[in-house]
């Protein structure tokens, strides 16, 4: 028996594995969750800013949409945005009305600061698929528009987008 085998009294020793080790395991999955979680997130702010323009309007709609009804200081608070930026990409995104807002309600004496809403990411698509699909069938009716007109009995139209809310099963 070398100095590192445990001895046969030692209580910490058991057949499914120590308190520690399970408490361990715990910390690794939940780190790893927290991790995917966050890779989660990035990749839907890469694919909004694609859709909102830039990636400090994309952080904010993804801020907005965890935690509506949020001031312009609460949305740089928790997306690490300068304030002012904030305020000017808010701004921009309540003129498209891609976000709204209203007076916070207060009950004592002061400012009542605007609160911040996102638009359901379902309405957001549905702003831009008109425009996308407008752009694919330039693309596709291209021809025609060098007058080159290759294919006469082709639709004007090619390229249809449809988007539907999925079903709540």
């Amino acid at each position: 028996m070398s100095a590192d085998d445990p001895s046969p009294d030692d209580s910490t020793s058991t057949d499914d594995g120590s308190a520690d080790d399970r408490q361990d395991v715990r910390q690794r999955l939940e780190a790893e969750a927290d991790r995917a979680v966050e890779g989660f997130d990035e990749g839907i702010v890469d694919l909004l800013s694609w859709i909102l323009d830039t990636e400090t309007r994309a952080r904010i709609y993804v801020h907005l949409r965890k935690h509506p009804d949020s001031t312009s200081e609460e949305i740089a608070e928790g997306t690490g945005l300068y304030p002012s930026t904030v305020r000017e990409a808010l701004a921009e995104l309540h003129e498209e009305g891609r976000v709204s807002r209203r007076k916070r309600e207060n009950d004592g004496a002061g400012n009542n600061p605007y609160e911040y809403s996102a638009m359901a990411p379902s309405e957001l698509v549905g702003d831009i698929v008109g425009d996308i699909q407008d752009e694919l069938n330039v693309v596709c009716n291209l021809d025609t528009h060098l007058g080159r007109d290759r294919d006469a009995d082709s639709e004007t139209e090619p390229v249809t987008i449809t988007v539907e809310e999925a079903d709540d099963e």
